[in-house]
């Protein structure tokens, strides 16, 4: 499970392609939250496929004011996404769902592409 950081990023040329993943209402509806509490309006969340864990995959969240030249981009229900090439390999059929519970709120991937996931669930292999 992931949280949200807003970062600064510029380069004006992207690449525009249908979903490469997509969000629940639960999601989109945390996202919108977070971009008006940090005054991110017109912020791209991107989602990258990184190293990270046990398992040798994870997934990185940030807000971005501007996709990476060469970034397949789309929208959502207001949210605009934004990844890279490599990155929508693993993504691709991905659904991003947004849980509580009493000991811990975080982004759940659904992920087709994931052949086995760590206990914790911040990683998977491919």
């Amino acid at each position: 499970m992931n949280a949200l950081t807003a970062v600064s990023e510029a380069a004006p040329v992207v690449t525009t392609e249908g979903p490469v993943m997509s969000l629940t209402e639960r999601a989109i509806s945390q996202i919108k939250q977070v971009i008006a509490e940090q005054q991110l309006e017109g912020h791209f969340l991107t989602v990258r496929v990184v190293p990270a864990g046990c398992s040798g995959l994870g997934y990185d969240l940030n807000l971005i004011e501007k996709s990476k030249d060469g970034d397949l981009v789309w929208e959502q229900d207001g949210v605009k996404m934004c990844t890279d090439l490599m990155s929508r390999e693993y993504l691709k059929g991905t659904t991003v769902d947004y849980l509580t519970s009493p000991t811990q709120s975080g982004f759940k991937f659904e992920n087709p592409n994931a052949k086995s996931s760590c206990g914790c669930g911040s990683s998977f292999s491919a």
